[in-house]
């Protein structure tokens, strides 16, 4: 009888790097979505005070350049904060790995048992991954840590910095290249184009719905330029 070569289902992430990648790549298109609403909303409500490009332009960018810097240093923080964490977990592991074996060994073995395997399964599963490599086989089932594989700071920072960049110039760009006349118009079509886009590209890849992940990022950022606008608007007048 021929051996049936079994393989995953399509679309399925079975990897643990394949799943980060992809956390990873779903947190760039929200970070591009931020900097869509959020330089959007900036250009839209200036263009409704005034209609010179200058005053639209230095808003725009300097909407972009904050924003940007603001997420990159936000998430180097929070990365870092993260990394601190999981060094100081791996050490704690490391000790409690060289103090106490038969005790970290007999614990890995119960967190098998607890995942549904019978108690001898369960401890040559702990006994082998032992003794390929303890530290890894600890990390991976009691924290869910890969020991070489630890999130990077000051990749996450520009990451974000990049992605927030990438969609904040899409809103300046909408509304500096048009008249006076088409600017605001123009730039709500390429917004809601965009975020129809992200919302959709976001829901894919976290495996939600994507009509409903579209129709409220379509809203909300719809919502943002039109508040925004109604603002400027009326500060202009008052001025």
């Amino acid at each position: 009888m021929s051996e049936q070569t079994v393989t995953p289902h399509e679309g399925e992430a079975h990897h643990e790097g394949v799943a980060s990648k992809l956390n990873w790549l779903r947190a760039g298109v929200l970070g591009a979505n931020d900097g869509i609403v959020s330089v959007a909303g900036i250009v839209v409500g200036v263009a409704g005070a005034s209609s010179e490009r200058s005053d639209i332009a230095v808003a725009g960018v300097a909407g972009l350049v904050a924003g940007a810097l603001s997420m990159a240093a936000g998430e180097y923080v929070s990365v870092s904060t993260q990394r601190d964490t999981e060094k100081a977990l791996i050490a704690k592991e490391k000790a409690e790995l060289r103090d106490m074996p038969e005790e970290e060994l007999e614990e890995l073995t119960q967190i098998y048992q607890g995942k549904g395997l019978d108690r001898n399964l369960a401890e040559q599963v702990a006994h082998q991954l032992t003794e390929r490599d303890p530290l890894a086989a600890h990390a991976d089932a009691e924290l869910n840590i890969d020991p070489e594989e630890l999130t990077n700071p000051w990749e996450a920072a520009f990451a974000s910095f990049l992605a927030f960049t990438v969609g904040a110039a899409l809103p300046l760009l909408a509304i500096l290249l048009p008249g006076p006349t088409w600017r605001v118009p123009i730039t709500f079509i390429a917004v809601i184009i965009a975020l129809v886009i992200t919302g959709s590209v976001s829901a894919r890849l976290g495996g939600a719905p994507v009509g409903r992940a579209v129709l409220r990022n379509v809203a909300g950022g719809a919502l943002a330029m039109a508040i925004t606008y109604g603002i400027g608007h009326a500060i202009g007048m008052a001025i």
